[in-house]
């Protein structure tokens, strides 16, 4: 199996301090304002299929339960499909299993390699899409040299704290920081590995097409440059982000993509194999030649957003700064009407949002990760209805 290497160039402290980079703390202070949708974008939306409904301008969530508390800094969430949740914990470096039913949880095992430091650790997880026969769980985490994706074999019937197989690294070289490394996994429809990577700092990987950092990459489940990727031999799928976090697909097969902005503007992204987004040169709308604008934008005090997920028509973005969850009901690639926020401040910090089939979600908390108000010193794993 070919491991790709490519060399990243890391960001030093002071750099960062110097760009005044607003991370997933979002202690740098945001433009104020609301969520505003984007009036025109760099290329028309897809033809909509006849069956497609647009969703009510307004929607509703209400919290079901609790299903699980106690947990420490996590990140990745999957859902089990005989039933279960795994949840990575970023500063541990563990992938735990959770029955959604009971609250009880079960350790797998520590994930070997992993260097948690500021905004990096174990982060995203996933299942193979050929989970049901392979058990691979696949994860995305920060080493000592670079962010890097393993696989490892996941058998249940083994001890606690020793389900978790050696780890296999399928792709390495993803540039590392103190903060934007990305980190979100998924795979897609197409039974591809979809990976959101940060820029780590530096703004001028974001517009090197050479560079894996500030992109979204696109990988075949051994890791290589998935087959029709927009640039030859490359993983590169799209380019010109800063730290994507959340990645989803609609009923459609269409791609959507969170990522946090710098001072002014946090964005919802409607994915063009091969648009550029436009960091450092644009934040937010710009109406650039050759930028992709956003769907959706926010005030970085009102959002930093992570994890996002659809379901109802909508993509549902949960807000780390913002504590709160955002509902952007969709037309196509473009938003229907303004978003809504809801849960605004009732459990803090908001990582990561999952669907859970039907109009259900499952929503995890971020309080124990360095940055949440003491007062929210706990982080659960919540099961919502959502309309």
């Amino acid at each position: 199996m070919q491991r790709r290497a490519v060399t990243a160039v890391l960001a030093t402290a002071t750099l960062l301090l110097t760009a005044g980079c607003s991370s997933d703390d979002g202690e740098t202070p945001g433009a104020k304002g609301s969520a505003a949708p984007s009036r025109t974008a760099a290329q028309s939306p897809p033809a909509r299929s006849p069956a497609t409904e647009t969703p009510p301008a307004k929607g509703s969530v209400k919290v079901v339960r609790t299903v699980a508390t106690g947990l420490n800094s996590p990140w990745g969430l999957a859902p089990l499909p005989d039933g279960g949740l795994l949840v990575s914990s970023r500063d541990e470096g563990t992938i735990t299993r959770v029955d959604e039913r009971t609250g009880k949880k079960t350790e797998l095992g520590e994930v070997p390699g992993v260097s948690p430091a500021g905004e990096g650790g174990l982060l995203g997880i996933a299942l193979s899409p050929d989970f049901a026969s392979d058990h691979m769980v696949y994860a995305y985490f920060t080493s000592a040299s670079d962010n890097r994706i393993v696989r490892m074999l996941y058998d249940a019937k083994k001890p606690p704290g020793e389900q978790l197989g050696a780890p296999d690294t399928i792709f390495k070289g993803i540039p590392k920081g103190v903060v934007h490394n990305g980190g979100r996994i998924a795979f897609g429809p197409d039974k591809m590995l979809y990976a959101g990577t940060g820029e780590s700092g530096d703004r001028a990987l974001s517009q090197d097409r050479d560079s894996l950092g500030g992109k979204i990459l696109r990988l075949t489940p051994e890791g290589e440059p998935a087959p029709g990727n927009p640039f030859p031999d490359s993983p590169v799928y799209s380019y010109g982000h800063r730290n994507v976090q959340g990645l989803a697909w609609d009923a459609e097969q269409r791609l959507f993509a969170s990522e946090f902005g710098q001072h002014t503007w946090d964005e919802l992204n409607a994915i063009k194999p091969g648009d550029n987004y436009g960091w450092p040169e644009a934040e937010g709308r710009s109406g650039g030649d050759g930028f992709h604008d956003p769907l959706a934008q926010w005030g970085t005090a009102e959002a930093s957003p992570s994890g996002i997920a659809h379901a109802g028509g909508s993509v549902w973005m949960a807000g780390l700064r913002g504590e709160r969850l955002w509902r952007i009901p969709l037309k196509g690639t473009e938003a229907a009407a303004d978003p809504q926020a809801f849960l605004e401040g009732e459990y803090g910090r908001l990582r990561t949002v999952v669907a859970a089939g039907g109009d259900k979600l499952w929503l995890t908390t971020s309080n124990t990760d360095g940055r949440g108000d003491a007062k929210e010193a706990d982080d659960r794993i919540l099961e919502l209805e959502v309309t």
